[in-house]
């Protein structure tokens, strides 16, 4: 027993990833009352990355902080504007795909049970009483802007600690990273699960009289993905970009893909930053920080289902309005939610630019959770993968600079 799991434990953990999802589709599909229970793994695989995740960010971004040294430079700075440019570029793509390929829709039931906010204030808003939650509430209800702010604090106040108190922060940062550790483990299981969960409860069936519109969704996703963010890393890198580019799209995208939470995926981020050879005081702040505003994905759905809906009610859209949903979907975006469908609450926002009425507004939020299952999960996948590959891309930068070479192991 003991070799069997020294072998597997040699295997790479994307290979070990991708024979969960094959052993989970496999089971879903042939004996799927025998195999629904399994499903159980997902759920505990990611209420495990839920759990730790708030702890993890608190501790790491606190130990960086207060143990940051005079005159070591971090990229922080570079990473924002990588998270704003490429999120406001997935919102213009997004825009242009829809009137190359203009969809409509059959609208659904109204959405219930869900309140979206009524204007960006309302959002911004949200956001800066995030920033002053009581940092228990934040840690209980994974409010990372929250827990964010008081890390930063908490590790500034002790920048003039004592060394032995650094010294026992670091060892509890440690410690965290290890049980982060032991449950990516686990993510194998967790994923065959997830699988399961998803194809036994909610099928594909559902999906195929939106195929046009999961179309140019998916569509866009995978060219901001495989183009855009492409284009963006050889700028500030100047090499090859996709052994990067897809290094995230396996390590980061597959875990988000299946989790649908760039929260939950932060763990799995963390850890790949540190196989990337990634400067700790830099990631342990710009992963979490991108958890809530680096959300490409998040822009494109808002984009496409506000644009279906207007072509749905015959509405005529001019340029400069066009360019303004850009900017208001990306600005939307970043006020989403780094939990599955939080996205969708935005688009009753974004519809209001073209007076779109509510009831109207909250049935396309019906069809995005229609949709969600697959729509859901490609956003996060890729706003989760892009965290680390802006990340690494600043300091990428700044390795060209210094004349140190870039080498980016290959994924698998």
């Amino acid at each position: 027993m003991r070799s069997v799991l020294q072998k597997w434990n040699q295997v790479s953990l994307v290979k070990q990833i991708l024979l969960g999802l094959i052993i989970g589709i496999i089971l879903a599909v042939t004996i799927p009352e025998v195999a629904k229970p399994v499903a159980i793994l997902g759920t505990l695989f990611v209420g495990a990355l839920k759990a730790v995740a708030p702890i993890l960010v608190l501790v790491l971004v606190m130990s960086a902080i207060a143990q940051h040294k005079s005159g070591h430079k971090t990229n922080m700075k570079s990473i924002i504007i990588l998270y704003l440019l490429g999120t406001f570029l997935a919102g213009l793509i997004a825009v242009i795909a829809s009137f190359i390929f203009p969809v409509s829709l059959s609208l659904a039931d109204s959405a219930e049970g869900v309140t979206p906010p009524s204007g960006v204030t309302e959002v911004l808003k949200t956001l800066l009483l995030n920033v002053v939650d009581n940092p228990a509430n934040a840690i209980m209800n994974a409010n990372y802007i929250g827990i964010l702010a008081w890390a930063i604090v908490l590790g500034l106040a002790l920048r003039n600690a004592a060394d032995t108190t650094k010294t026992l922060i670091s060892n509890f940062s440690d410690a965290v990273s290890k049980m982060v550790a032991w449950v990516i483990k686990f993510a194998p299981l967790g994923i065959m699960g997830l699988v399961i969960e998803s194809i036994t409860t909610n099928g594909l069936e559902s999906l195929l009289s939106y195929g046009k519109l999961l179309a140019v969704l998916i569509g866009c996703m995978v060219f901001v993905a495989l183009v855009v963010n492409p284009i963006i890393v050889y700028a500030v890198i100047r090499q090859n970009p996709y052994p990067l580019v897809f290094k995230c799209l396996k390590e980061s995208g597959i875990t988000a893909f299946f989790t649908r939470s760039s929260a939950s995926n932060i763990p799995v981020n963390m850890r790949l930053c540190e196989d990337l050879g990634l400067d700790k005081d830099s990631y342990s702040v710009s992963i979490p920080l991108g958890a809530t505003i680096n959300m490409a994905g998040a822009a494109v759905t808002i984009s496409v289902l506000t644009l279906a809906a207007v072509h749905t009610l015959g509405i005529q859209v001019d340029l400069p309005t066009a360019i303004l949903l850009s900017i208001v979907s990306a600005i939307c975006a970043c006020g989403a939610s780094g939990v599955a469908g939080g996205s969708l609450l935005l688009i009753p926002l974004a519809c209001s630019l073209f007076g779109i009425p509510a009831d109207i507004a909250m049935q396309v939020v019906g069809v995005g959770f229609i949709i969600g299952v697959l729509q859901d999960s490609f956003e996060t996948s890729l706003n989760s993968s892009t965290d680390v590959l802006f990340t690494a891309a600043a300091e990428y930068k700044e390795w060209r600079k210094k004349g140190k070479k870039i080498v980016i192991r290959k994924a698998g």
